[in-house]
């Protein structure tokens, strides 16, 4: 009876962890569809008007997919709508902007105090020669007229647009916020002075940093995984995830400070190589080699870079760059902690089993090796 017990939680774990890392093979490359933050420009100009400049893939958000539940376009319904928008060309786009416009006018988009303020489109640029398989950021370009007087103004940004990343430019101590959908900023003051605290970017950040481990960061999680199924024991892991952790934040805080920028067509694929390092060794290591910390060493400097072009994107708020980019650190910290203990929750009573190196860590192992295999190829020549 015992025996017939130990074999039912051995298929269980062993189901659990295939089953899952199978799901993560079967989603491609990441970057062919994500889901990345608009950023807005917000300006008061001297003629009284108010400006908002946007970085946006303006396809996800005609499409009408909730862009607050997914990471990637083909993972979400309305995939087919949003495909057929990205097949247009950049004129066709340009010419439906004004829907989407006046949809956030209703909404509305800006306001203040408690007038609305209707937009207008003071320019769009589509790019034309963008790969179709990335997303197609455009520059939208919207004019309100502020009522005299009006102290500030705020952004309601609407429910399904994803996240916003919000700045404040042409004052002194500019504002500057990250807006989930359906959420408002505060009131921006006209003449500046609304800028963040060094506690507020430290806090604000560490949500953006979790988020790009859990769930966004598939890469990362298999990479921590890789760590963890190395050996039943805490030391191995304890050096391990010391080493990975030291490593990239010394290239998080380089390439965030800009004196280090490597281009995604290398890193991406070093990162996916490094996936498959870590997996194989598993399979043929028994223990911690000498030598594995300073290989991790290197491979977190490579994630590291991977991070600084997260930070590239969205933006940190330039007075308060330090607070936010060690919340933004913590973040991952915290999301790497977080895969750690759930994988130990769904195998932690196998480990001091005789038979969890065999039945579980080796093939969990050779997944993880060919979901990295698999990226390193999409990511060199696809």
């Amino acid at each position: 009876m015992e025996q017939t017990f130990i074999r039912a939680r051995l298929r269980l774990a062993c189901a659990a962890v295939l089953s899952t890392l199978a799901l993560l093979l079967s989603i491609t490359n990441a970057q062919a569809h994500e889901v990345l933050p608009t950023i807005a420009d917000l300006t008061v100009e001297d003629t009284g008007d108010v400006t908002l400049e946007f970085r946006v893939n303006l396809e996800a958000l005609l499409s009408g997919i909730d862009l607050d539940e997914i990471e990637d376009t083909n993972a979400a319904e309305g995939a087919a709508d949003y495909d057929a928008l990205r097949a247009l060309s950049a004129d066709g786009i340009a010419t439906r902007a004004p829907s989407l416009v006046a949809r956030w006018s209703g909404h509305p988009l800006l306001s203040a105090g408690d007038a609305a303020l209707p937009l207008a489109i003071d320019g769009v640029e589509v790019p034309q020669e963008v790969d179709p398989e990335l997303p197609r950021i455009a520059s939208l370009r919207l004019r309100a007229a502020l009522p005299p007087g009006a102290p500030g103004v705020t952004v309601h940004w609407p429910d399904g647009a994803g996240a916003l990343v919000l700045r404040q430019q042409g004052v002194e101590e500019p504002f500057t916020g990250y807006l989930e959908g359906g959420q408002s900023s505060p009131e921006i003051a006209v003449g500046g002075g609304g800028a963040q605290g060094a506690g507020q970017a430290l806090v604000g950040y560490i949500p953006v940093g979790f988020d790009h481990i859990l769930p966004k960061g598939l890469d990362h999680i298999l990479f921590v995984l890789g760590l963890f199924f190395l050996s039943t024991h805490l030391r191995p892991l304890v050096w391990q995830v010391s080493a990975f952790t030291l490593a990239h934040t010394v290239t998080l805080a380089l390439g965030a400070f800009g004196l280090v920028n490597v281009p995604g067509s290398i890193v991406e694929p070093l990162i996916a190589a490094s996936i498959v390092f870590v997996a194989v060794e598993n399979i043929f290591a028994r223990g911690l080699n000498p030598w594995r910390p300073l290989v991790i060493f290197g491979f977190g400097l490579l994630h590291g870079l991977g991070f600084a072009s997260v930070l590239a994107e969205f933006g940190l708020p330039a007075g308060q760059f330090i607070p936010a980019l060690i919340g933004f650190n913590i973040g991952v910290e915290l999301g790497q902690l977080t895969v750690i203990a759930i994988a130990f929750v769904i195998v932690g009573w196998a480990m001091r089993r005789a038979w969890y190196r065999r039945a579980v860590a080796v093939p969990a192992s050779c997944a993880i090796a060919a979901v990295g295999a698999y990226w390193f190829v999409e990511r060199v020549f696809l």
